[in-house]
C-alpha cells in the first residue's frame, strides 16, 4: 500500500510541477506587462468587456456566468487569462469529438419498445413523460421486464458484487471514477484475473484524474499481465487545460449483459468501511438484472470504443434469452448524462421529480451546491406542502465545499425544507425517492460538477419493489442524523456568513 501511494504521488508530482511552472510563468508575464505598459492594462480591460459580453450571450447556467464575470470585472488581466484557460469548457476538440462519437454510437444501439412505453403511460402519464424525455435526450429507453435490488451500504454491494463476478462466463466491464489498491480492489482483481485466464473478456475503464493519487504509475501494464484490457478516460497531461473539468464520474459494472451495478460506491476501501477515513461511510448502490442492463452495456461500450478508437460488434454483447428474468419488477431506466451535448439530463430528471411530487421527496447527497432553478424548485415544493427532506454529511471530505453546502441551508429551511446531517460520518449516497413510486440511485450529486461538467449515470425506477427499501433506508438513516434548524443558521457568525456568501458567488467554479 505504501509503495502504491508513493508511486501515485510521484505520478501526481510529474503532472503538477509542469502545470505550476506554467502558472508561475503566466503570472510573471502578466505582471510584467501590466506594470510596464499602461496600454496593456487598457487592452485587457477592453478584452474583458468583450469576454463578458460573450459569456452573457451564451446559453450557460446564469450562476456560472456570474461566477466568471466577477473576477473579470475585478481583475481584468488575470480574469481574462484564467477564463481562456479554464472557463471555455467547450474549447477542446478532442474531448468534444469523443463525447459526440460516444453519443452517436449509443443512439445506433438503443430504441424504445413502444409497447413498454404504452403500458407505462397507461399507469402514469407523469412517469411516462419522464421516461420519454430521457429516451429522447439521454438517449436511453425504459424497460418493463427487469428486476432491481437496492444495497443500503457499501459492504452489502461489495459482497454481492464478488458473488456475481464469479458467475461471469463471457465478459466483465468495469467503469469507475476511483480505483485504489486495498481489500476491495484486490479481492475484485483476483476474480478478474481468474476470469481473464478462463477466456472471459475483462475490461477496466477508469478516470485518470479521479485515480491520480490512488493507482500506481504503470497500472494499465499491471492489469495487462492478468489478461485484462484497461483504458484511462481523458488522460491527465502536464498542461494548463480546461479539459480536466470533464471527468468520468460514473460507476458501472456489467456482467454478461444480464447483470449490472451502479451507485455512489467507488473501488476503494473507505466505501466499504474498511477503515474510518471520515467516520462511518454511508453509500448506496443498485443491482439490475434483465433487459435494462443493455443500457449500461451500451454506456460502457460507447465510451470504450470512443476512447480506444477500436470498434466492436456490439451484438456479441447481447444477453442470452435464458439469462433474462421470468418476471419484471416495475419500470427501470438506466441513463447517463453527457456534459458536452448541451442537455442537462441529470438536473432535468431531478427537477421533474421535484415538480411532479405530491406527498414527499427524500434526497441523499454529499454536496448541496444549487443553482437558482434547483433551489427554487425545492423551496416551491416545500411551500406547497410537499415533505422535502435532504440529508448531507456531518463530517466533510472538502472543507470549502462543506461550507458551501451549509450556505444553502438557511433559505431552504426558511421555505420549509428539512435538512439533516449524517452525524456518524460521511454520506456519499446520491438518491431521490418520491411518493412511494419513483426513485433514482446513481452517481449524480447536487452540485455543479455532477450536473454540468462530469459524465454521470443513474437508474430511474417506477413502482419497483425496492423503492420501499430505499424509503425505509432513508428513514432509518435519518434517525442517526442531526436536524438543522433556523436557530442553527442564526448562530452563524457574520464573518463566517460573509465567507459563505463569497463562496456561493464562485460555487460553479469549485
Amino acid at each position: 500500500m505504501k509503495k502504491t501511494t508513493k508511486l501515485s504521488f510521484s505520478r501526481a508530482i510529474f503532472l503538477a510541477v509542469p502545470i505550476l511552472l506554467q502558472i508561475c510563468l503566466l503570472a510573471i508575464v502578466l505582471i510584467k506587462f501590466s506594470t510596464s505598459f499602461v496600454w496593456f492594462y487598457a487592452v485587457s480591460a477592453v478584452l474583458g468587456v468583450a469576454v463578458m459580453l460573450y459569456i452573457v450571450s451564451g446559453d450557460r447556467n446564469p450562476a456560472y456566468k456570474l461566477a466568471w464575470i466577477i473576477p473579470i470585472l475585478l481583475f481584468p488581466v488575470f480574469g481574462v487569462s484564467i477564463y481562456f484557460l479554464f472557463g471555455r469548457l467547450r474549447n477542446d476538440k478532442k474531448i468534444k469529438k469523443m463525447a459526440a462519437r460516444s453519443d452517436e454510437y449509443a443512439r445506433t444501439l438503443l430504441s424504445q419498445d413502444e409497447q413498454v412505453f404504452s403500458e407505462l403511460y397507461a399507469q402514469s402519464q407523469t412517469a411516462a413523460k419522464q421516461a420519454r424525455y430521457i429516451a429522447d435526450f439521454a438517449p436511453y429507453p425504459v424497460y418493463g421486464n427487469s428486476t432491481i435490488e437496492y444495497f443500503p451500504i457499501g459492504e452489502a454491494k461489495f459482497e454481492r458484487l464478488l458473488e456475481e463476478l464469479k458467475k461471469a462466463k463471457r465478459y466483465i466491464f468495469l467503469e469507475y471514477f476511483i480505483i485504489q489498491e486495498g481489500r476491495m480492489w484486490n479481492s475484485i482483481l483476483e476474480i478478474l484475473g481468474e476470469k481473464a485466464a478462463e477466456g472471459v473478456d475483462v475490461r477496466v475503464l477508469y478516470d485518470d484524474m479521479g485515480s491520480l493519487f490512488t493507482i500506481p504509475y504503470k497500472f494499465k501494464d499491471s492489469l495487462r499481465q492478468y489478461g485484462i484490457r484497461c483504458l484511462a478516460f481523458n488522460p491527465c497531461v502536464p498542461l494548463i487545460s480546461a479539459i480536466m473539468n470533464n471527468r468520468d464520474h460514473r460507476k458501472i459494472v456489467v456482467i454478461d449483459g444480464h447483470t449490472a451495478f451502479t451507485g455512489g460506491i467507488n473501488l476503494a476501501d473507505e466505501y466499504i468501511n474498511e477503515y474510518p477515513k471520515l467516520g462511518h461511510w454511508k453509500d448506496t448502490a443498485v443491482m439490475i438484472k434483465g433487459e435494462a442492463v443493455w443500457n449500461f452495456t451500451v454506456m460502457f461500450l460507447s465510451v470504450w470504443v470512443s476512447v480506444s478508437g477500436v470498434d466492436d460488434n456490439p451484438q456479441k454483447f447481447r444477453p442470452l434469452p435464458e439469462e433474462m428474468p421470468a418476471v419484471g419488477d416495475g419500470y427501470i431506466l438506466p441513463y447517463s448524462d453527457n456534459p458536452l451535448d448541451g442537455e442537462p439530463v441529470g438536473e432535468s430528471v431531478y427537477l421533474n421529480i421535484i415538480g411532479s411530487a405530491k406527498r414527499y421527496i427524500y434526497i441523499n447527497t454529499p454536496y448541496l451546491i444549487l443553482d437558482s432553478a434547483m433551489q427554487t424548485a425545492l423551496c416551491n415544493a416545500a411551500k406547497c406542502g410537499i415533505d422535502v427532506r435532504i440529508t448531507t454529511p456531518h463530517i466533510p471530505d472538502k472543507k470549502i465545499v462543506f461550507a458551501l453546502t451549509r450556505s444553502y441551508y438557511a433559505p431552504l429551511i426558511k421555505a420549509g425544507v428539512k435538512i439533516y446531517e449524517y452525524t456518524p460520518g460521511f454520506i456519499h449516497a446520491k438518491s431521490f425517492v418520491c411518493d412511494d413510486e419513483i426513485a433514482v440511485v446513481g452517481t449524480i450529486n447536487l452540485d455543479y460538477r455532477s450536473l454540468y461538467l462530469h459524465f454521470e449515470c443513474a437508474t430511474w425506477m417506477y413502482k419497483c419493489a425496492c423503492i420501499a427499501d430505499i424509503k425505509a433506508d432513508y428513514l432509518a438513516t435519518q434517525e442517526k442524523c442531526e436536524q438543522i434548524d433556523e436557530e442553527y443558521c442564526r448562530r452563524i457568525s457574520k464573518p463566517k456568513g460573509l465567507w459563505m456568501g463569497i463562496l456561493r458567488l464562485f460555487a460553479p467554479l469549485l
